[in-house]
């Protein structure tokens, strides 16, 4: 019995026909939907040049507040996103228990939420972007379906599913 599922998110181009399955899902297993979508920490050469330009106390208050206000936008724009492409969808938000954005290893936070979140199945897109056949999974979905705990729900991108590749 399916009761809650996780929609891992990386709000790439195929990130709007994944979520149409999300919910999909959702709504026949009338099931609870979290989504999450994991932000990478920033980079050391990112890191330097704020260091660079940045005293000290500005640093610190970035790092603090900033970094908070980033995560807090993104989370925003991840449910306008899902209200736009639902628009008259509103029995479907209602699906959606939470949205959150993480920093981290996307794979880790993904597998760390799947345990805190108790949830029966994961949902991920095999790619965030258009790739050759020759890559038949993205990195993060690959490490996921290998490690998960739970059945995982793989979405090929389009442009797989097009292909007389397969």
């Amino acid at each position: 019995m399916i009761r809650s599922m996780l929609y891992a998110t990386d709000l790439g181009l195929y990130a709007p026909y994944v979520m149409q399955h999300a919910l999909a899902l959702a709504r026949t297993f009338k099931a609870d939907l979290y989504v999450i979508h994991v932000v990478e920490p920033i980079g050391l050469f990112a890191e330097s040049v704020l260091q660079s330009y940045l005293d000290e106390k500005a640093l610190s208050e970035w790092q603090t507040q900033g970094l908070t206000t980033v995560m807090a936008t993104i989370e925003q724009r991840v449910l306008d996103s899902f209200r736009e492409e639902l628009e008259d969808g509103e029995q479907d938000l209602k699906l959606i228990r939470s949205v959150r954005v993480i920093q981290g290893d996307p794979c880790e936070v993904i597998l760390d939420q799947l345990r805190k979140l108790s949830v029966d199945l994961l949902i991920v897109g095999s790619h965030s972007h258009a790739t050759s056949a020759a890559t038949p999974l993205g990195r993060t979905a690959a490490r996921v379906l290998q490690l998960s705990t739970v059945p995982v729900y793989l979405v090929p991108s389009l442009q797989r599913r097009r292909s007389d590749d397969v």
